[in-house]
């Protein structure tokens, strides 16, 4: 089932079971998907799945942001918010890859670009970015790529 359709179907099940906290981020979530829609339209593009997961992952970098300064300035009612949002919206990512998963993509990267040098990290990064979005935080990535170049 698309994620469109998933979103749609978790929005009825939050609102029949009356789990307002869902609700609400579902809601967003589906606010979102429908400016990246227009957006896509107003380019010419089509919006795709990888789309919709980076929207998704972008979405918990925010909240994970929100979550520190929230915690910083001891508001845990805030913070338990951006908890329960950043775990509703990982409902819908699949699988994160874990540490090996990433290093093995990334060697397999830079082998298949022929990547030699920083200059080049920016091809590996578009593989990845291809083949593994939302299944992989880009910005640790972004991190071992460097290492692995230099």
């Amino acid at each position: 089932m698309a994620l469109r359709e998933t979103f749609t179907e978790e929005l009825k099940a939050a609102m029949r079971a009356g789990d307002k906290m869902r609700l609400a981020t579902i809601r967003l979530m589906q606010a979102g998907l429908k400016d990246r829609e227009i957006e896509a339209r107003t380019s010419g593009k089509e919006l795709t799945e990888d789309d919709i997961l980076g929207m998704l992952q972008k979405m918990i970098k925010q909240r994970q942001e929100s979550l520190r300064i929230y915690e910083e300035a001891k508001r845990e009612d805030l913070a338990a918010q951006e908890r329960g949002e950043i775990e509703v919206i990982n409902g819908f990512l699949p699988k994160q890859m874990d540490e090996a998963e990433v290093g093995a993509a990334i060697d397999a990267a830079v082998a298949e670009t022929g990547a030699a040098g920083m200059k080049d990290m920016g091809k590996v990064m578009a593989v990845l970015k291809e083949r593994y979005a939302g299944r992989m935080d880009f910005g640790r990535a972004s991190g071992a790529i460097k290492t692995r170049l230099s």
